[in-house]
């Protein structure tokens, strides 16, 4: 398979390259340093959603969309080139929980009014999306959850509580799944709506994490009453409305993109550092470290080329909805990799942090904060049994409660 762009793809990569390249020099310095500030900083937050609208502006951030919808009916390729060049140059103001998962949701599943009214605000980057889904008891085991809404006329009222929010505390919205037949059970009887994070009865509070950043929260319904004409799709199907995408990209390039960038960090590190009177990439145990690590980092960035092109040819069939569990699950564990390789390479100066003497920034951050994108989005467990089922077409194990 060629995977070398077109000239016009190259000149769209090289538009995004500038621009981001020029915005990032007036971003706060906690933006450059540590790229998991988005939401839990106030600076950075508020860069975020100055460049959210800047881009919604541009067209750039629903690139794939039908053009009734914000979108400029291009290529995923077109989605994938700019999500890479973004991620290259750590640029924020891409909402992952409206853009990657509530859009295509809602293409797929609302009504024409649906769409226009929710979707162009995502497009113009002037709303931000927090996703309400896991529960204490049904994390992972999503079809557990106990959250309920019940049909009262033309609302329905909310009760329960969601835990591990990103970004509740930052977000004016939510997409929100929830059990509106309270004798269902597992995924009978749930349903899909969109909330506003406004409604009186809606309380948020923090989850602290250990680095002491504060991203995730606890959300508790009381009585929350939500308008019918916010129900997307039909009632009791909302098990079905979660498993549908659109090809849109969705190949994990970011991942990949991040981790080489970092790497070119930690190469340029070893090359100008001396310890016991010789560089550290004369070390030959470093120099294999590094070597294997950027190989396979180059091959998941293969792996995600490969994706958008089995998108942009036939759309997300089973085959590709498995091989972009492939690239989650090899993507995070990359990203572990990457942090504790330079976190090994600075030896004791890779646990300090936002200081002269932290070389390549906020690295203990990224190393506490690199564990969870394996379990977020569907445990890296569930992804190779997604990959078992609908990759090799072996038996699904049932659960019995």
């Amino acid at each position: 398979m060629d995977f070398r762009f077109t000239s016009s793809q190259l000149e769209l990569k090289q538009t995004f390259d500038t621009f981001f390249e020029a915005a990032m020099k007036d971003a706060p310095a906690v933006c450059r340093d540590n790229p998991m500030a988005t939401y839990s900083n106030d600076e950075a937050f508020a860069f975020h959603r100055e460049m959210q609208k800047r881009l919604g502006e541009k067209g750039w951030l629903s690139l794939p969309w039908p053009k009734e919808y914000g979108g400029s009916d291009a290529s995923i390729i077109d989605q994938l080139i700019f999500n890479e060049s973004r991620e290259q140059y750590n640029c924020p103001g891409y909402d992952h929980m409206g853009l990657g998962m509530f859009a295509p949701t809602l293409l797929v599943s609302a009504n024409d009014e649906q769409k226009k009214r929710l979707l162009t605000p995502i497009a113009r980057g002037e709303v931000q999306y927090c996703q309400g889904w896991s529960e204490p008891d049904a994390g992972s085991d999503l079809a557990n959850l106990s959250t309920t809404a019940i049909r009262d006329g033309n609302e329905y009222v909310v009760n329960g509580q969601k835990t591990w929010t990103s970004a509740a505390h930052r977000s004016n919205c939510m997409f929100l799944l929830a059990r509106t037949d309270p004798d269902s059970k597992r995924s009978r009887g749930l349903s899909m709506f969109y909330l506003p994070m406004d409604l009186p009865g809606i309380e948020v509070r923090p989850i602290l994490l250990m680095s002491g950043e504060y991203s995730f929260n606890d959300v508790f319904f009381k009585d929350v009453r939500i308008s019918a004409d916010d129900l997307i799709g039909e009632e009791g199907k909302g098990w079905a409305v979660t498993q549908n995408t659109m090809n849109f990209e969705r190949s994990g390039m970011g991942m990949y993109t991040s981790g080489l960038r970092m790497m070119d960090q930690i190469i340029n590190y070893v090359k100008r550092t001396q310890r016991c009177g010789k560089l550290l990439s004369e070390n030959p145990l470093i120099r294999q470290k590094i070597a294997a690590l950027y190989a396979r980092l180059e091959a998941g960035s293969s792996l995600a080329l490969r994706i958008a092109c089995m998108q942009e040819e036939k759309g997300l069939s089973l085959t590709a909805a498995a091989t972009a569990s492939e690239s989650k699950v090899m993507g995070t564990e990359l990203s572990k990799q990457v942090y504790t390789l330079a976190t090994e390479v600075m030896g004791q100066y890779g646990k300090i942090n936002e200081s002269r003497w932290a070389p390549l920034g906020s690295v203990t951050e990224a190393y506490q904060h690199a564990p969870g994108p394996t379990i977020a989005g569907g445990s890296n467990e569930i992804q190779r049994s997604i990959i078992a089922w609908m990759g090799l077409g072996m038996p699904r194990y049932r659960i019995t409660k």
